[in-house]
C-alpha cells in the first residue's frame, strides 16, 4: 500500500490494456475502507473509497467477476463511478491471491462501453496477468522481510518457493534454502562455504567479479536493491532464465549479500504469449491495429518516407451470411497471405479489424504505390475455395503518401481512408490515391451530416404522398409516403439528395419512427373517408438492425388506431440479401401482425426466386426503369410480364412504379397488372394537396 509506481506493474497494466483493448486497467490493493492502485492506466487517481469499488465485489469471487453492463446490474447501476467519471460500463476483475490463500486485491479491466462477450480465452489471459502481478508481489514481500529482520527473513526463506541464497563479502555462501537445492541441483551441504560463482554462467561472470571486488574494497554493489533478469547456472551446466533480487546488509564489520532467485522460464513464456496476443491478430497472425499504430508512429517520427495502402474487402459480408463464419475466416487468412506475398518489402502488413487490412511500404513514390495497389486489387479478386465451394470477393484500396499527405499517423491513415471511401463510391474493385480535394469533400459531407441532424430537430422534414390506383377502374387504392427536406438555403430536396447519408446516421431509426407514426396518422384520417385505403412506408436498413422495429410498428398502429392491413412496409433488396434467421423472423412477425410487405424495385438487383419463396413478401413493386420503354423495348416488356407471372404464381400483389403515359398504363392493364403509381396519376405532394385532389372528391 502507498508505494510509488514501479515499472514492472505499470508494464503489466499497459500490456493488459492493449491485450483486451480497454482504456482503463487497475492493479488494486484493498484495505478496510479504501482501495489503492499499485498501477493504473487510463485513470488519474491513486485510490478510491472501498465502498464504491467494484474490486470489493471481485475479491469475494472464486473466479473472475465479469459485469457486461454496469448500468443494467442492480449492484452497480447507481454507483458514482458508473454515473460519473470514469463512467464504468464493462468491468472484469481477477482476484490477486497470495501463495498462502489471502486475497489482497484485483487486477481489473474497465471500459466505458458495454461488452457482451468475455471468452474463456479472455479469462485465461486475465488469469495469467494476475499470476504475473503476484509473481512480482511475492518478490517485493521477501525483499520487505529481509529489510526488517534477517532472522525472520531466514525463517520465511526456509519455506519459500523461491531460491534464497546468502553470502559474505568474499562471495562464500552462508545460507542455501531447499528451493535453491531444487532450482540449482546442489544441496546446502554441497554449497555452504563454497563461492557463489558456481551458479554464475560465463555470460555475466565479469559482472559478478566486479561486484565482489566492490564488496571487498568496502564499496556498495551496483546491483544492490534491484531486481534484474540474468541467466542462472545449474549443477549439470544448464543455463536458465532467472530473476535475481539482490540486497546487502551489515553484520558487524562485514557486508552480507542476499539473493532471491526465481526461474522465470514459464513466466517469460506466458509474457511472450500475452505480448504476442496483444500485438498480433489471432486469426491471421498479422500484426493488429495496436502494433500498426506503434510501427507507423516510429516510421514517421524517424522521418522515413512511406506509403500507406488501406485495403477493404468487397462482398465479404455476403460470404459470412451465406457460407458462415468458418468460410469467412478461411477467406481472411488467405487474403492475409496474398497481401504479404504482394508486399514483400513491406515495413508491416496488418489487419486493422473485420475485413480491413493495411500495408506500410517503404518509400513514397506515387507510381510504385499505384502499381502495388493495382496488383493487390487484381490478386485479391482471384477466386477462393472453401469446402469445395467457390467464393468470389473483391477489394478496394486507398493509398496515401508520407510526408506529402501527412507526417502524422492518424492523419495519414485518415487520408488513405478517404481515398478508400472514394474507391468504394466509384464502384469498388479499384484503388484511389489521396488528393487534398478528398479531404475538402469529407469536410463538406460532415457539414451536410450536421445539417441533416439539425433538420430533424428543427422540423424541416415533411412527408409527401404519391397516389396509387387500380388499373381496372382507376380507383384510388392508397399512397406511398415519401420524405422531403425543406432546406433553409437550397429549397425543397427530394430523397435522392440526402436519404443515403441519412440512412447511415445514428438518428435513422428515430427519424424512421417519426415517418412511420406520421404516415399512419395520415392513413387513419384518409381511410375514414376512403375505405380500404393503404399507406406504403419506406424503411431504413438501420431500423432492421435496431431490434425495435416490431415494437415501433405496433406502437404506431395502436397510437393512430390504424388497422394493420392498412400499412405496407417497403423493403429493399439488401434487407432480404442478409438472408439471416433474425430478418426472416422479424418479417414473419410483421406479416402475422397483418402488415403488408412490399419488395421495392424488384428486378433491378440480384434477388433470387428462392428469396421470394422464403420471405413472406406480399407485394412486388416493378421498378420504373422497366416501365419507361415498356411499349417499345421487348426485353423490358418481357421482364414486366415475368414479374406479373411471378406475382400470380406466388400469390402476391403487384404494383408498377413510374407510369407516366396512357400507353404504359394500357400495356400494364392488358397484361394484368393490378395497380399502378406514377406521374400520370399524380406527383408526390403535401398532405393538404393530396386530400384536396384525391380524398375530398370521395
Amino acid at each position: 500500500m502507498d508505494t510509488p509506481p514501479e515499472e514492472d506493474f505499470d508494464r503489466l497494466a499497459s500490456l493488459a490494456s492493449r491485450l483486451f483493448d480497454v482504456p482503463i486497467v487497475l492493479v488494486s490493493l484493498l484495505e478496510r475502507d479504501r482501495q489503492f492502485f499499485k498501477a493504473h492506466i487510463g485513470l488519474d487517481v491513486c485510490e478510491t473509497s472501498r465502498e464504491v469499488s467494484f474490486c470489493a465485489h471481485a475479491i469475494v469471487q472464486n473466479d473472475i467477476l465479469v459485469i457486461p453492463d454496469a448500468t443494467k446490474d442492480p449492484r452497480f447501476a447507481a454507483n458514482p463511478l458508473v454515473l460519473g467519471p470514469p463512467f464504468i460500463r464493462f468491468y472484469a476483475g481477477h482476484p490477486l491471491v497470495t501463495r498462502t490463500g489471502e486475497t489482497i486485491g484485483t487486477v481489473c479491466l474497465i471500459d466505458n462501453k458495454p461488452r457482451d462477450v468475455f471468452t474463456v480465452e479472455d479469462r485465461r489471459n486475465l488469469g495469467d496477468i494476475a499470476m504475473l502481478v503476484m509473481d512480482r508481489m511475492e518478490m517485493r514481500r521477501l525483499d520487505y522481510f529481509r529489510s526488517v529482520s534477517q532472522a525472520r527473513f531466514e525463517n520465511i526463506a526456509e519455506t519459500s518457493p523461491d531460491a534464497i541464497i546468502c553470502s559474505n563479502s568474499e562471495g562464500d555462501i552462508t545460507f542455501w534454502n531447499r528451493s535453491a537445492e531444487r532450482l540449482f541441483g546442489s544441496t546446502a551441504a554441497e554449497m555452504l562455504h563454497h563461492t557463489s560463482e558456481v551458479i554464475v554462467p560465463d555470460s555475466w561472470l565479469r559482472i559478478y567479479d566486479a561486484e565482489i571486488e566492490r564488496l571487498r574494497s568496502g564499496q556498495r554493489m551496483e546491483l544492490a536493491d534491484r531486481t534484474i533478469e540474468l541467466s542462472g547456472l545449474r549443477k549439470d551446466g544448464q543455463e536458465f532464465p532467472a530473476e535475481f533480487s539482490l540486497s546487502t546488509w551489515q553484520e558487524g564489520n562485514t557486508t552480507s549479500v542476499g539473493a532471491i532467485v526465481r526461474d522465470i522460464t514459464e513466466r517469460r513464456q506466458n509474457e511472450d504469449r500475452l505480448f504476442r496476443l496483444a500485438s498480433l491478430d489471432a486469426l491471421t497472425d498479422l500484426p493488429n491495429r495496436g502494433a500498426w499504430r506503434e510501427c507507423v508512429k516510429q516510421v514517421l517520427e524517424e522521418r522515413h518516407p512511406a506509403t500507406v495502402l488501406l485495403v477493404d474487402l468487397d462482398g465479404f459480408k455476403e460470404v459470412n451470411d451465406t457460407l458462415g463464419h468458418s468460410a469467412g475466416d478461411a477467406v481472411l487468412k488467405e487474403v492475409a497471405g496474398r497481401l504479404v506475398a504482394n508486399c514483400e518489402d513491406a515495413i508491416m502488413v496488418a489487419r486493422l479489424g473485420g475485413d480491413e487490412f493495411v500495408a506500410l511500404m517503404p518509400g513514397n513514390d506515387e507510381k510504385r504505390a499505384r502499381a502495388i495497389a493495382s496488383r493487390l486489387v487484381m490478386d485479391i479478386a482471384q477466386p477462393y475455395e472453401f469446402a469445395g465451394q467457390p467464393i468470389e470477393i473483391g477489394a478496394s484500396v486507398g493509398a496515401a503518401l508520407a510526408p506529402q499527405h501527412s507526417d502524422r499517423p492518424e492523419e495519414l491513415l485518415s487520408a488513405a481512408d478517404l481515398a478508400l471511401y472514394r474507391a468504394k463510391a466509384a464502384g469498388k474493385g479499384r484503388y484511389e490515391m489521396f488528393t487534398p480535394a478528398l479531404r475538402e469533400v469529407a469536410i463538406a459531407r460532415r457539414a451536410f451530416e450536421q445539417e441533416l441532424k439539425r433538420a430533424f430537430e428543427r422540423g424541416e422534414f415533411e412527408l409527401f404522398y404519391q397516389p396509387q390506383f387500380s388499373t381496372e377502374h382507376r380507383d384510388l387504392t392508397g399512397a406511398e409516403a415519401l420524405i422531403r427536406w425543406h432546406h433553409p438555403d437550397r429549397g425543397l430536396l427530394t430523397p435522392a439528395s440526402f436519404v443515403d447519408v441519412l440512412g447511415k446516421k445514428q438518428s435513422a431509426p428515430e427519424i424512421g419512427r417519426w415517418i412511420l407514426r406520421t404516415a399512419c396518422q395520415q392513413a387513419a384520417h384518409w381511410r375514414s373517408e376512403v375505405p380500404g385505403f393503404r399507406m406504403g412506408v419506406n424503411l431504413f436498413e438501420a431500423q432492421f438492425r435496431s431490434n425495435h422495429l416490431l415494437d415501433v410498428v405496433k406502437e404506431a398502429l395502436e397510437e393512430t388506431d390504424l388497422a394493420p392491413d392498412a400499412l405496407e412496409l417497403e423493403i429493399v433488396e439488401t434487407i432480404l440479401l442478409r438472408n439471416d434467421t433474425g430478418t426472416l423472423q422479424l418479417l414473419s412477425d410483421l406479416r402475422t401482425l397483418g402488415v403488408g410487405l412490399a419488395f421495392d424495385d424488384y428486378g433491378t438487383g440480384f434477388a433470387s426466386l428462392s428469396l421470394l419463396k422464403r420471405y413472406p413478401v406480399s407485394r412486388l413493386k416493378i421498378d420504373r426503369s422497366f416501365i419507361r420503354d415498356v411499349n417499345v423495348d421487348q426485353e423490358n416488356g418481357a421482364v414486366v410480364q415475368a414479374v406479373l407471372y411471378l406475382g400470380r404464381s406466388f400469390h402476391m400483389d403487384v404494383i408498377a412504379e413510374g407510369v407516366e403515359t396512357e400507353d404504359q398504363f394500357e400495356f400494364l392493364k392488358q397484361h394484368g397488372c393490378p395497380e399502378v403509381q406514377g406521374y400520370l396519376f399524380g406527383r408526390p405532394m403535401p398532405a393538404s394537396e393530396f386530400h384536396k385532389q384525391f380524398i375530398a372528391p370521395h
